[in-house]
C-alpha cells in the first residue's frame, strides 16, 4: 500500500514499477510438501484475542487527521507507516515525523478516545522498510519496539511488498526480529499484510510465511492486499476479492497446518477503494457490501481499506487521472465505504 508522504495527485497503493503488472507478485501453486507450523508457533486464527465477528480496520495516516477516520466506528485504526530514517535503523512515522512528536501522540490519543485501539503498520509500499536497514534482528526489534510504545499498541502489522518480498535476507532478519519481540511481548499480535492476486498469493510471499513459521513467530492474521492485479482484471473487483481469498484460504491451511474456521479466522481482505492503481480497476461501494457480506460468512477476522483519508468524493464528483490520497474518484458520501466495511 502507498504512503502518506506522496502529494495527493500522485497514485498511492503499489510501486510505479509495478503499476502495469499489478501490485501482486504472481501467485504459483502451493508447495504440497510444505510442512505446517511448529508446535510452538500458533498459525493464523489460533493467536487473536477472544471474540467473534468480522471487525472493521482501516488504515488511517499516522500524522494526519482526515474528517472520514472513523467512519464505520472501527475497532481498530492501523496507522501507516513507520518507516527507517534513511540509511538509518531508527524508526519514524512516515519517514519524516519523529517516533516521540508530541502531536502524532496527540493524535493516537484522539483514535481511541472512543475505545478503538492501534494497530502499528511498519512498512508499506514507499520508503525503506526497518528490515531493509537495521543490522541484526535485536536492533530491528528494538526499532519495532520503540514504536509500538509510543503508540501505546499491542498489535504490530508488517506490510511487506516490492524489494523487501524480494530480498531473502530482509525476510529472514524480519521474522528473527518479530520472534524476539514476541517473546519479549507475550502479549503482541503480529499481522503480516501481503499483496495477493484472484489466484492466491504468490512464491515469495509463501516463502515469507515459511519464514515466519519457521523463526516461530505467532501470526494471528494474514492481511491481504485485494489490489491492484494488473491490466489483466479489468473486472469485478468485489469478485476477485472473493477469489483472491478463497485461493489464499487453501494456501493458509497447507502453510499452517489450519482448520477451515482457523484459516478464515485467521484472514483480513484488505481493498484500495474507488480507482486503483492500475487502469481499469475500480472498487465500488457494491463490491465493500460483497467484501463485507463474504467476510462475516466465512468468519474472516478483519476488514480494511486504503485508506480512510481516500474515503469521500473528489471535488465536483470529478474523477482523478490517477488515484489520489485524499478522495476515492467515485461518486459517494463522505464515509460511505467505512460504513459499508463495518457492516
Amino acid at each position: 500500500m502507498g504512503s502518506y508522504r506522496k502529494p495527493a495527485a500522485v497514485g498511492v497503493g503499489c510501486l510505479v514499477a509495478l503499476a502495469t503488472t499489478g501490485c501482486s507478485e504472481q501467485a504459483e501453486p502451493v508447495d504440497r510438501a510444505a510442512r505446517p507450523a511448529p508446535s510452538a508457533t500458533a498459525a493464523p486464527g489460533t493467536s487473536s484475542p477472544a471474540g467473534t465477528g468480522t471487525a472493521y480496520a482501516p488504515y488511517v495516516s499516522a500524522t494526519d487527521a482526515a474528517d472520514t477516520d472513523s467512519a464505520g466506528s472501527p475497532t481498530t485504526y492501523n496507522l501507516a507507516f513507520v518507516l527507517a530514517d534513511g540509511d538509518d535503523c531508527a524508526p519514524r512515522w512516515d519517514g519524516g515525523h519523529a517516533i516521540g512528536d508530541a502531536a502524532v501522540k496527540a493524535r493516537i490519543s484522539r483514535l481511541t478516545q472512543n475505545g478503538g485501539q492501534v494497530r502499528v503498520s511498519f512498512g508499506g509500499a514507499s520508503g525503506r522498510e526497518l528490515a531493509a536497514v537495521c543490522d541484526s534482528a535485536t536492533e530491528l526489534a528494538a526499532a519495532y519496539g520503540k514504536a509500538l510504545d509510543t503508540a501505546g499498541a499491542t498489535r504490530a502489522d508488517f506490510d511487506v511488498e516490492g524489494d523487501e518480498l524480494a530480498d531473502p535476507a530482509s525476510v529472514v532478519l524480519r521474522s528473527k526480529a518479530i520472534a524476539l519481540l514476541q517473546r519479549e511481548r507475550t502479549d503482541l499480535e503480529v499481522s503480516l499484510t501481503l499483496p495477493v492476486m484472484p489466484s492466491g498469493l504468490g512464491k515469495k510471499s509463501l516463502a515469507l510465511l515459511r519464514s515466519a513459521s519457521d523463526n516461530g513467530v505467532k501470526v494471528a492474521t494474514v492481511n491481504l492486499m485485494t489490489m491492484n492485479y494488473g491490466s489483466s482484471f479489468d473486472g469485478d473487483m468485489g469478485g476477485y476479492a472473493l477469489t483472491a481469498a478463497r485461493a489464499a484460504h487453501t494456501q493458509l491451511k497447507k502453510v499452517f497446518g489450519t482448520s477451515d474456521a482457523e484459516a478464515w479466522k485467521g484472514m483480513a481482505l484488505t481493498s484500495m477503494i474507488g480507482v486503483n492503481d492500475v487502469d481499469g480497476e475500480t472498487f465500488t461501494l457494491a463490491d465493500a457490501a460483497e467484501v463485507r457480506a463474504f467476510a462475516e460468512e466465512k468468519g474472516i477476522g478483519w476488514v480494511s481499506m486504503w485508506s480512510a483519508p481516500r474515503d469521500r468524493q473528489c471535488a465536483d464528483g470529478s474523477a482523478p487521472d490517477r488515484p489520489a490520497t485524499d478522495c476515492s474518484g467515485v461518486r459517494q458520501r463522505p464515509g460511505a465505504f467505512g460504513e459499508a466495511f463495518a457492516g
